[in-house]
């Protein structure tokens, strides 16, 4: 077991704490209205609410989309704070992620097109975080869509990597959750999407519970890595940098070296396990340097 189980769990735990306090600091300050109500008015001539309590006259200005939520102070710093904080943490996970499935298996395009796809989400949620839609409509527009495509195209290469490096029946036990929480986060995105484009209140609110199903779900899609996370070591790291390093570049490991293309495999460990394996074959344990 390693340190780095606790990135994931971070991610998803700040994340969606985050979020939801974000949320409730708008409804208290009449920013947006409860996710719970389901009438609106074409205009509001009076405000009833007390202070500290929820509106009770609400438009279309008012639907708790994530993105409302975080429009104004003094929610919205901790919206900020949140798109950049989570975006260091996807970066970091992505990068891992990557660095395992070539430590288990081999360089393909499915893995690189997911490291790119985390890194364009990561992008999405900066912009999102930064640029709040009442403000810089356009930019946060440009960043929703591009973080919430990337976060779906994510999931569901990370669903075909799962199975492409399971080994043991829990390696694909965990696969299918995450099948079914990629299924789950697909179904809740396309909805938003139709549901957004109508000017009906009902619609229009249902539009914003399925955006915040889809992001709790993606959320708890990069808290599931905590599972692999657990024997990531220095060699995971290295595996990934022998990738991308020149040809002809190398680390000194030990007192020894060997050639780029030669030396013994080691043994593989699970995904999600202690024990070695010799499933697949992985990198070098070490590489030549100039």
């Amino acid at each position: 077991m390693t340190a780095w189980i606790v990135l994931p769990v971070s991610l998803a735990a700040f994340s969606i704490t985050g979020i939801w306090i974000v949320y409730a600091m708008a409804v208290m300050n009449h920013h947006v209205c409860p996710v719970e109500n389901w009438f609106y008015n074409v205009t509001c001539s009076e405000e009833t609410a007390k202070p500290g309590f929820p509106k009770t006259c609400c438009t279309i200005q008012d639907i708790p989309l994530i993105s409302k939520c975080g429009s104004y102070p003094p929610e919205s710093c901790l919206f900020s704070l949140i798109g950049n904080m989570g975006a260091f943490m996807v970066v970091m996970v992505c990068l891992l992620r990557y660095a395992q499935i070539i430590e288990h298996s081999h360089h393909c395009w499915t893995n690189t097109s997911g490291l790119v796809s985390g890194f364009c989400n990561a992008l999405g949620l900066v912009m999102v975080g930064n640029f709040q839609v009442d403000h810089a409509k356009t930019l946060h527009y440009v960043g929703a869509g591009v973080a919430f495509p990337a976060g779906l195209l994510f999931v569901c290469l990370q669903c075909v990597l799962t199975y492409r490096v399971a080994i043991t029946t829990l390696d694909y036990w965990m696969a299918h959750m995450r099948v079914a929480l990629a299924t789950g986060s697909l179904v809740s995105l396309v909805l938003s999407g139709i549901f957004f484009i109508h000017e009906s209140f009902v619609l229009q609110h249902a539009a914003a519970i399925c955006e915040w199903v889809f992001t709790v779900v993606i959320l708890v899609f990069y808290g599931t890595f905590t599972y692999e996370f657990g024997t990531v070591t220095s060699e995971t790291m290295l595996a990934g940098l022998q990738r991308n390093l020149p040809h002809g570049a190398g680390v000194i490991l030990g007192g020894g070296s060997r050639g780029l293309g030669g030396g013994a495999t080691k043994g593989l460990k699970s995904p999600g396990g202690s024990s070695t394996s010799t499933h697949l074959n992985c990198t070098p344990e070490s590489i030549a340097m100039f």
